[in-house]
């Protein structure tokens, strides 16, 4: 049987197209329909790589008797989240109101004028564990819509009302005690023996660290840099890091970040590199830095379309079984490595014949360190190391023999435009140009295929077709990597893109009359409710990453409208961040970059002079979270810079030699010739590398 999803690109639409369930992707032809027939809408939204929503596909929507039942009293409505993010958000926001909870698969029951009265995740087939079932619900909703149907509208309309945005009667002068009252926060919801945030399960919560490394360099006393130094190690020994071939589990099942939830996400990749790498940036140590490269060497081999682009995301499961691609007995791995190999890899890696979970089977995770090893083997710890490696080699090559997760090779702008940031961070934090070629790289892709005839982007690409209107998130996140591509190259063409998305995003999403941006612009489908994002979740909040984004362009060119935008959207959510700060850290980055102090840095020579490379490093490797640094260059990319920075029309070198100016909260300081003198100049938060 043919459903309606056939012709459908999302993988995760075709992943459902031969379902015995009348599927409709999302559209008036299906609400349409609900209202001809008189029937409500069951919503169920989820994403190519979600265990639990294949858990429920094949539970329920390949059952011909579901099939049966849904068909009759409902139109089915399959909505892939990653694709329309704006649909998810909303009902997301209704299953939180009704349940405490939210999460995917994502079923929700709708009126025909798509408002809903009933929501929850998950439903198995049948009532069990005091989780309602499919069957059982579908049928008490088919006889309330027949007998009670003005309750079912009632409460629709309840939660709809209950759920629209309110305008905010009051502001609250956000200052550093805000900032401060978010450390405080975390420090209270720290697990101090294995590192992270609350208990199980646990997320790598990378919003947080990043937050955390900014309040340090305000005080440095604080417990701040240990909480992200610890968590980040703690993931990196763990099952949440896949030890062979590297990468970031989604979440950690346990809190002691052992066994993971295993689908892979492009955007924790991502997000999880850029804590990685600002550590790095502030203590310069160096397993801060592999930590970082090792998510990069994944992404290469998984995650990277032979066009530029990054794909979204590998499952969870192989073969119907959540993690068996990652699972490992002793025996299987004696049979690769052979006996003495064999038994060190084991001891390193945590296998035993009890194994991690139920029917068997180890997540690896550094169970003992190299030097715990070397002692007990008599080896040296680099022979240790070097054994190690060939062994983490082998297994990884025998793991690739096995069925392989399934990858959804879609393209996402929003979280290319995290993986851009990142990788243009990393170019800045440990000098490889070869992670500014990637970046770069995709960069030129989503500028290319992702961008409709009126220079706004779209939201996915897939087999060379590019759809979908974009959110407020594929402008924010797009705009953060161009951003950072502008500080790892300084190739003004990079900043003159962020400029123009970055007005795009206030012409299709600001709201002139109370301020901050929509998730959905202007002229987009209307839903029953148009939020606005605040909290971060998975990824950072976009109004949170535009406030960052208008602060820093502002910084860089000079631009007072922009820094202007930011700190009426500040406003305009102050009493939520005040009340709430650590739920929305992004926010809080761009309250420190307000509050300052601030810094400029611009370089004024020879892109390629000796001296002009030192001073760019000089700025580049250090942790600096409110300087900004600017390349002036007497050619054709100098003429550009000045014409969207005036201010840099000023710098030009009095001689041969490069010169270096540093401005403190806007006011100049004596140019300086010498990098040498640059590096002392620098904010004494900064850790020299």
């Amino acid at each position: 049987m043919s459903n309606h999803l056939a012709r459908e690109k999302s993988p995760y639409l075709q992943q459902h197209a031969s379902h015995p369930v009348d599927w409709y992707p999302w559209g008036e032809e299906a609400f349409a329909r609900a209202r001809r027939e008189d029937k409500p809408v069951f919503l169920s939204i989820g994403y190519a790589t979600c265990h639990w929503c294949h858990v429920m596909a094949r539970e329920s929507f390949q059952d011909p008797e579901v099939a049966e039942l849904l068909n009759r009293h409902f139109i089915c409505v399959k909505v892939d989240r990653e694709e329309r993010p704006d649909i998810d958000q909303v009902y997301l926001a209704v299953c939180q109101l009704l349940t405490g909870s939210a999460g995917w698969p994502l079923s929700v029951f709708l009126t025909p004028e798509q408002k809903p009265f009933y929501a929850a995740t998950y439903l198995p087939k049948h009532t069990r564990s005091g989780r309602p079932g499919l069957m059982e619900l579908g049928r008490e909703i088919a006889r309330l819509w027949r007998e009670d149907r003005q309750r079912l509208v009632a409460t629709g309309e309840q939660i709809v009302q209950a759920l629209r945005p309110k305008v905010a009667t009051g502001r609250v002068e956000l200052g550093q005690d805000t900032l401060e009252k978010g450390y405080w926060d975390l420090d209270r919801a720290f697990d101090r023996r294995h590192g992270g945030f609350g208990g199980a399960p646990k997320f790598p919560s990378p919003s947080l660290l990043l937050f955390l490394l900014r309040w340090h360099t305000r005080a440095p006393r604080s417990r701040a840099l240990e909480m992200v130094t610890q968590t980040l190690e703690a993931m990196r020994r763990g099952g949440i890091c896949d030890q062979l071939g590297f990468g970031y589990h989604r979440y950690s099942v346990d809190r002691a970040w052992r066994v993971p939830h295993f689908e892979k996400m492009l955007y924790d990749q991502a997000l999880v590199a850029l804590a990685f790498l600002e550590a790095h940036r502030l203590t310069g140590e160096e397993h801060l830095a592999r930590g970082a490269r090792e998510i990069f060497t994944y992404v290469a081999r998984e995650l990277t379309a032979p066009q530029g682009g990054f794909y979204t995301a590998q499952d969870a499961e192989s073969q119907g079984r959540e993690g068996l691609y990652y699972l490992w007995t002793p025996e299987e791995i004696h049979a690769v490595l052979g006996g003495e190999l064999g038994e060190l890899a084991c001891r390193r890696f945590g296998v035993t014949a009890e194994g991690d979970l139920p029917g068997g089977g180890n997540v690896l995770h550094l169970a003992r360190r190299i030097t715990t090893l070397a002692q007990s083997s008599g080896l040296g710890r680099r022979e240790v190391r070097r054994r190690l490696e060939e062994a983490r080699r082998r297994l990884l090559a025998a793991r690739e023999e096995r069925p392989r997760p399934f990858r959804d090779d879609k393209v996402l702008t929003a979280d290319n435009g995290l993986m851009i940031a990142a990788l243009a961070t990393a170019a800045q934090a440990l000098g490889d140009q070869s992670h500014y070629r990637t970046a770069e790289k995709a960069a030129d892709f989503v500028l290319e295929h992702l961008v409709d005839d009126a220079g706004r982007l779209l939201r996915r690409w897939r087999q060379g077709e590019a759809v979908g209107t974009a959110c407020l998130e594929d402008y924010a996140f797009m705009i953060w990597g161009l951003i950072e591509l502008y500080q790892a190259g300084l190739h003004p063409r990079h900043l003159q893109e962020a400029l123009h998305l970055a007005g795009l995003a206030l012409e299709l999403f600001w709201d002139e009359l109370y301020h901050g941006f929509y998730f959905t612009p202007h002229q987009a489908e209307p839903l029953v409710l148009r939020p606005k994002d605040l909290n971060d979740g998975a990824t950072p909040s976009a109004n949170g990453t535009m406030a960052l984004n208008l602060l820093r362009l502002s910084q860089i060119t000079g631009n007072p409208r922009l820094r202007q935008r930011a700190s009426q959207l500040l406003e305009a959510f102050s009493t939520q961040v005040a009340r709430a700060p650590a739920a929305c850290a992004q926010l809080l980055n761009a309250l420190d970059l307000l509050l300052g102090p601030t810094c400029e840095v611009v370089v004024a020579g020879p892109r390629d002079h000796p001296s002009t490379l030192r001073m760019l490093e000089a700025v580049q490797r250090r942790f600096l979270p409110r300087c900004s640094l600017i390349l002036y260059s007497p050619d054709e990319e100098g003429e550009l810079l000045v014409r969207l920075a005036p201010h840099t029309a000023e710098m030009q070198p009095p001689g041969p030699r490069p010169v270096a100016q540093l401005r403190r909260d806007g006011i100049p300081q004596p140019p300086v010739e010498d990098p040498a003198a640059l590096e002392e100049e620098l904010p004494e938060t900064a850790v020299p590398l």
